[in-house]
Formats: C-alpha cells, sequence, structure tokens
C-alpha cells in the first residue's frame, strides 16, 4: 500500500504545496527517498525519467532549511543550464506554495559573475547551478562552502564523467565531511557509484527498477529510410500527426544548427539549442517552447538532458543515439505525469539493428509503421524481407522511397 506524504516525514505546508500541483500520491522513487533525506542520509537514486526525483530530494532538502540561518545549505549539482532552471523554477513553486521562507538562486557559467556575485549577498538558503562557476565563486570566497550540509548531484551519470567529475569532486571537497551528498539519475552504472565512493558514506541505494525501463504510457515505432531521405520524412510525418509539441534528437551538438535549416527549407518552422548557442536565444527557444509557440525543437542529448516540459506529444530520433542507454533518455522527454507519449524513430536499414538492441535492452516492443495515402499504417515488408505470399507489389510511397511532395 502507498504511504502518503505525511507518512513519510513531509509537514502540512509541503503536503498543501502539492496538493496544488494536483500531486496527492508520492511516486515509488518519492516513496523511498523522501524518509531517507529526512534523515540525513547518504543516497543514490535510480528511477526511470518523470517519476517525480526531483521533488524527492527538493521536498525534504527545503523541509530541512533553517529558514533563521541567512547562510547557504544545501547545493543542487546539474550537468545544464536548463536543468538548473527547471529545477530553481520547481524550488520556487514549493516554496510559493507552501510560504516557507526559503531562499534559492542560479548560478551558471557564461552569465554575468558580477550579478551573481550581488545574489549571494543576499545569503541565499540553497544554491543551484554548474560545477564550474560554483567551485569559482567558492575560490573567490564568495561562497562558503562550510555551511552546506546537502549537496545533489542531479543527472550524476553525467556529471561524474571524465569531462566533469574532476571539478565536481572538487567542489564536494570544498564542503565538511558530515555534509549529506544525493545522486539522482535514470541511468546510473556501476562505474558511476565508484567514481563517488570515497565521498559516499554508507549511502542507501535505491533503484526503483532494477532493469532499466521505459514508461509504460510511451508508444515506440519506427520509420525506415535512407539517410538523404529523413528530414522529408519527418515532413511527412509532421503533416499527418500535427503533434503539438516535438523533441527532435540529432547526436552531434555542431549539426543543430544544420539540421534547423534542412527542417525550415522543408517548410517546418523549427529552432534548435546546443552549447554556443548565446544563453539568451536559448532561453527565448525554451519558452516559446514551453509555452506552445513554437512546435519543433532540435537537441542534441547534451542539451536536452534533462529538459522538463509539459506537453511534449512526440520525440523523433533522427540519429539513433550512439549510447543504448540514452533512449531511456531521449523517449523520457514525453509520457510524462501520466501523459501519453510517441516516440518514433526515423532508421536506415543499418541502423535497424540498434533498435532491436533497444528492444532486448528495455524489453520494449518498436513497432514498424510506414505511410501510405497521408496516414500510417503497418508496412507490408519487413525491412528489406519480402514477406512470402503477398498479394499486393511494394507502395510506391514506402519509406524507403519517400512520395514526392
Amino acid at each position: 500500500m502507498t504511504l502518503t506524504f505525511q507518512q513519510l516525514g513531509l509537514k502540512e505546508p509541503f503536503v498543501s504545496a502539492l496538493k496544488v500541483e494536483a500531486i496527492t500520491q508520492p511516486t515509488p522513487i518519492q516513496e523511498k527517498v523522501i524518509p531517507l533525506v529526512l534523515k540525513h542520509c547518504d543516497v543514490v537514486g535510480q528511477s526511470e525519467t518523470g517519476t517525480g526525483k526531483t521533488l524527492a530530494y527538493l521536498l525534504p532538502i527545503i523541509q530541512k532549511v533553517d529558514e533563521e540561518k541567512k547562510e547557504v545549505q544545501a547545493l543542487v549539482l546539474t550537468p545544464t543550464h536548463e536543468l538548473a532552471i527547471q529545477v530553481q523554477r520547481q524550488i520556487e513553486r514549493i516554496v510559493n506554495n507552501s510560504k516557507a521562507k526559503v531562499t534559492a538562486t542560479v548560478l551558471i557559467g557564461d552569465v554575468n559573475i558580477k550579478r551573481q556575485i550581488e545574489k549571494l549577498k543576499e545569503k541565499p538558503h540553497i544554491i543551484v547551478g554548474s560545477a564550474g562557476r560554483i567551485l569559482e565563486l567558492i575560490q573567490k570566497r564568495k561562497i562558503s562552502a562550510q555551511t552546506i550540509r546537502t549537496i545533489v548531484l542531479d543527472e550524476a551519470d553525467r556529471l561524474l564523467d571524465p569531462m566533469n567529475a574532476a571539478t565536481v569532486k572538487a567542489v564536494i571537497k570544498t564542503t565538511l565531511k558530515d555534509r549529506q551528498l544525493l545522486l539522482f539519475s535514470a541511468t546510473m552504472p556501476p562505474a558511476v557509484v565508484e567514481q563517488a565512493s570515497d565521498l559516499l558514506k554508507e549511502p542507501e541505494i535505491v533503484r526503483v527498477t532494477e532493469q532499466l525501463q521505459v514508461a509504460s504510457d510511451i508508444e515506440h515505432q519506427y520509420f525506415v529510410a535512407e539517410q538523404r531521405d529523413k528530414i522529408e520524412v519527418v515532413r511527412k510525418l509532421i503533416r499527418i500527426i500535427n503533434p503539438l509539441r516535438v523533441l527532435i534528437f540529432i547526436n552531434k551538438s555542431d549539426e543543430i544548427e544544420i539540421t534547423v535549416e534542412k527542417l525550415k527549407f522543408h517548410g517546418l518552422e523549427a529552432e534548435g539549442i546546443h552549447g554556443s548557442s548565446i544563453k539568451a536565444d536559448r532561453r527565448k527557444v525554451l519558452e516559446d517552447f514551453r509555452t506552445g509557440k513554437l512546435h519543433l525543437l532540435v537537441a542534441s542529448d547534451l542539451a536536452a538532458r534533462g529538459l522538463d516540459i509539459k506537453g511534449i506529444s512526440h520525440i523523433f530520433n533522427l540519429d539513433m543515439p550512439e549510447d543504448l542507454n540514452l533512449y531511456l533518455h531521449r523517449v523520457g522527454r514525453t509520457g510524462r505525469a501520466g501523459e501519453k507519449g510517441t516516440a518514433i524513430s526515423i532508421v536506415t536499414p543499418h541502423e535497424s539493428v540498434t533498435l532491436k538492441k533497444i528492444e532486448r535492452r528495455f524489453k520494449l516492443t518498436i513497432k514498424h509503421k510506414d505511410m501510405y495515402k497521408g496516414t500510417i499504417v503497418d508496412p507490408r515488408y519487413k525491412v528489406g524481407v519480402k514477406k512470402r505470399h503477398a498479394k499486393h507489389p511494394p507502395s510506391k510511397n514506402s519509406l524507403t522511397q519517400p512520395k514526392k511532395g
């Protein structure tokens, strides 16, 4: 039987704050994590995307803040600026709805550091942001790390990869040894836990699903096309489906602008986000996507990591992920919080092999689909293999030979 938020140890103002957002029952990850965080345990938490990991750590952290002390008490490290802003927004919603007197600020790179130093003079209780900028401000003695009691690594597998691990560890080591360390991600390979083993103190390992799983509210489909025809296939699918919001994944960040231009050439209004974008431009693109002014957003796995935007009805994989676990992260941007979603992969015949591996890894069924006369249909032929005793010839509109126009 599922416990209530009160039974997990949350106080009434925070329970009421959740009701404002129509959240009345804890998810499995919240049920297991909230009591542990309240007891100041180190935690390694894994569950699939869209299961409420952010609330699982934020709720008890905010409740534990000593409002009378004007000092930094908690730190949330994120791998992307977008995720940092999303976490900050979630904090603001909890605080506003609960009437708590807890303050928080975002500290990320490529932003005027003088303005950030001014914000720090207000002594926020919680800091959310990138490890590089936070370490810089600690070294400048603008943040007193000695008062930090809890550190969260959100998307820990990314933060502890070879590119980021040294900086993240340097931040953690500036704090006192009795601080609490919380690691969360949808994928938590043993190597990630090993990376943090010298920093964790008898951590509680919480895996809601030992076998990595994708949310059951997502339908998985694939279409076959030659590489040169993929954009044309996207155009046709958008015309047929008329989706609410689509997040289109490609593998390389430096090809995002090229992909956007190709989509625009084919009559689709699309924009992209990538690491080299001006921050103001990235924020505007994401806000337009969030509010529905923009319906197609192109991103790499790096740029889209941790994005939590309601109403994403479809995920398109224009490239197959190089790491199979990234499929879980990608499709987890849709089908969130009980909503239905569709993940569509557009693959070459060669890439269909990767789909089979994904099916086996996550125990999925990814349905082969085709287009015929402006509708999505089941194909008459398997990829590259003619069915015996077929009564009809191959459709001229099959995706291996896209229809013109």
